[in-house]
């Protein structure tokens, strides 16, 4: 399967096929007439790639990653560190905004609050 066919099949774009092809890990990736062509393994690893990238893994954390993976089952601890750095710093995001949303929330209500303080003046003059 060709970069383009690859990119249009599993929609992943061409600069993200490219900077996979530039960091060499495409161990089973032959290059015929030209053009770069995928196996299976290769678009599992993309898929990986893609998935990292969801969860806001940096280019260069995804590299340092896949370059782990590749070297296999002995790297599993490396791998869960990088993991759980990225859960922690997920929760973390997750915790500010949810301090945002109550902020929001209590000068919403604070506001509501006062509208129908003034409301009720109006009624009684």
């Amino acid at each position: 399967m060709t970069i383009n066919e690859a990119s249009k099949r599993y929609k992943i774009p061409i600069k993200i096929l490219q900077e996979y092809e530039s960091w060499g890990l495409c161990g089973e990736v032959k290059k015929v007439m030209g053009s770069w062509h995928y196996d299976e393994s290769d678009i599992e690893r993309l898929s990986t790639i893609m998935t990292l990238h969801d969860i806001g893994f940096t280019n260069d954390e995804i590299e340092k990653y896949m370059r782990l993976l590749i070297k296999g089952a002995s790297t599993d601890a490396k791998r869960i560190k990088m993991l759980e750095a990225k859960r922690y710093g997920t929760l973390d995001e997750i915790h500010f905004k949810q301090r945002q949303l109550d902020s929001l929330d209590y000068l919403r209500f604070e506001m509501k609050m006062q509208s129908n303080s003034n409301a009720k003046r109006r009624i009684s003059k």
